[in-house]
């Protein structure tokens, strides 16, 4: 979820402020801490080769407390990526250019609405989340069963995304839509052998203009 601050501005669940109770607290802490450790835990050992038990043995919770906060070991994981496209969504939902997007089905606009969400949705991570993402994604190249969780997410965000933007069914849209995720993705290639956060958003400006410029070329 998107919380507004003092100064008026949206900021995503990783900068949220406590929650005001003692037991939502406690249970925002665990979760966090579930979600860092298994990444770290994972990256170090591998996610096929350690158990979740590991990883509940290294944040000192009981399975009952683990399943409370997340579905599986593939869900604690991609924590990073599913707080990415949750916020994302929202950026979609809340932007002026979805009423553009969904009157007109325009090429250019359905980009432009995909990329400046993208944009504005890492201007909202903070600093921590950023080496995290990086991480998960190591993960998922390195993992078959949490790549295969990872594409099963990517189907429903796509869902998502057509229906928060406005886009027509329209196998354009449809085929747009996947363009624009697969030039998320050659963003992510690019950006990957270094992982600094200002570097990310330049990356995705990048792929983006080429996408375009490829689109306008076989048109």
């Amino acid at each position: 979820m998107l919380t507004e601050s003092a100064g008026g501005k949206l900021m995503p669940m990783t900068t949220a402020p406590q929650p005001a109770s003692l037991r939502e607290r406690k249970k925002l802490r665990t979760r966090q801490a579930l979600a860092e450790t298994a990444v770290s835990l994972f990256t170090e050992r591998g996610f096929d080769d350690t158990p979740l038990d590991a990883l509940l043995e290294a944040v000192e919770v009981s399975r009952r407390t683990f399943f409370r906060n997340y579905r599986s070991k593939e869900d604690v994981t991609l924590t990073a990526v599913k707080q990415l496209w949750s916020t994302c969504l929202e950026v979609m939902e809340q932007s002026e250019q979805r009423e553009v997007t969904g009157r007109t089905g325009h090429t250019g606009h359905l980009v432009d609405a995909f990329q400046n969400a993208i944009l504005t949705t890492l201007e909202r991570m903070d600093e921590d989340w950023f080496p995290r993402f990086a991480a998960t994604l190591q993960l998922i190249d390195q993992s078959p069963s949490l790549h295969g969780h990872s594409l099963r997410h990517c189907a429903e965000i796509q869902a998502g995304i057509t229906h928060r933007l406005g886009a027509p069914d329209t196998l354009e849209a449809r085929l747009l839509i996947e363009f624009c995720v697969a030039t998320w993705r050659c963003a992510l290639d690019e950006w990957l052998p270094q992982c600094t956060p200002a570097e990310l958003p330049r990356c995705v400006r990048r792929a983006f203009d080429a996408m375009r410029h490829s689109l306008n070329s076989a048109a």
